[in-house]
């Protein structure tokens, strides 16, 4: 029995817990933002989603992403597998790969109307914290997921370079949507490489165009090479209203709602750009 056979879940466990809890109390600590809404609801809400978006892989997906890398590997399949690589070369091919390919289907889930839907579950959060990172509708995540493994049989990865790369994305997720308040010189350094929560959070910015900009989930590369970029908020990020304009309310943080938006008969009320389609209004501060 292999590494990733005995122990794939444990360490993903593990790394999901040591960082959610790192972020959680930095968030505390060091905060970048002002909540609008209360963090208990938003917080059942959003771990709910989890778990839901958890089981759903569990019963809708015969095989995950590991799996199916040892499943091409052992058919020959994708193209890795055609040239004789050292381990290294081919774990970093892979992981650029399966990044800018995660980047891409970020925007066709803002751009395609009926994946919108769903993706717009994601942004109708008004609050950026550690748990916005595994906020998804699940059948996001199970579209998501099928789009994973077809980019998995293409690409031929080693089953390690797969499961490095869903460690390290889980773990991008929670630190760049957690309301944390880096060093402006720190964040400049590290945004060079990787995104931080201050260049994430102006894609949750209810601006349009603000939106429509830092699609990437890790690596900033591909904003900077496919000019998607965008380095601040048009207002600061202490002025600046997170969310989707329509939304600007307590239903985000209602986990029903959050589970059936996608189908409501106005669920089209945003452009298949991922825009807003009201005037922007300002929230009003709530506390606990």
């Amino acid at each position: 029995m292999s590494f990733l056979d005995q122990y794939e879940a444990i360490v993903r466990l593990s790394v999901f817990a040591g960082i959610f809890l790192l972020m959680a109390l930095l968030e505390i600590a060091m905060p970048r933002k002002q909540r609008v809404l209360s963090k208990g609801s938003r917080w059942i809400t959003n771990i709910s989603l989890v778990f839901i978006d958890t089981l759903a892989l569990r019963l809708v997906m015969p095989i995950l992403a590991v799996g199916m890398a040892h499943y091409a590997s052992e058919r020959g399949w994708g193209l890795l597998t055609l040239v004789d690589l050292p381990l290294w070369v081919e774990i970093i091919i892979a992981f650029l790969l399966l990044d800018m390919l995660i980047y891409a289907q970020h925007i066709a889930f803002h751009k395609i109307p009926i994946l919108w839907r769903f993706h717009k579950v994601h942004h109708a959060d008004r609050d950026l914290d550690v748990t916005s990172g595994a906020r998804f509708h699940p059948v996001e995540s199970v579209l998501s997921m099928a789009y994973k493994l077809v980019c998995i049989v293409l690409i031929g990865p080693a089953a390690f370079a797969v499961f490095l790369f869903e460690v390290v994305l889980n773990a991008a997720s929670m630190f760049n949507h957690a309301n944390v308040r880096l060093p402006l010189g720190l964040d400049r350094v590290v945004r060079l490489f990787i995104v931080t929560p201050d260049m994430h959070r102006v894609h949750h910015s209810i601006i349009e165009r603000e939106t429509n900009s830092n699609y990437s989930f890790f690596l900033t590369l591909w904003d900077r090479m496919f000019q998607t970029y965008t380095a601040q908020p048009e207002k600061g990020h202490d002025d600046m209203t997170i969310g989707l304009s329509e939304y600007q309310d307590s239903k985000p943080a209602n986990l029903a709602w959050s589970l059936l938006v996608p189908f409501m008969r106005n669920a089209d009320a945003q452009t298949k750009t991922g825009g807003n389609s009201v005037e922007e209004r300002r929230p009003v501060l709530k506390s606990d």
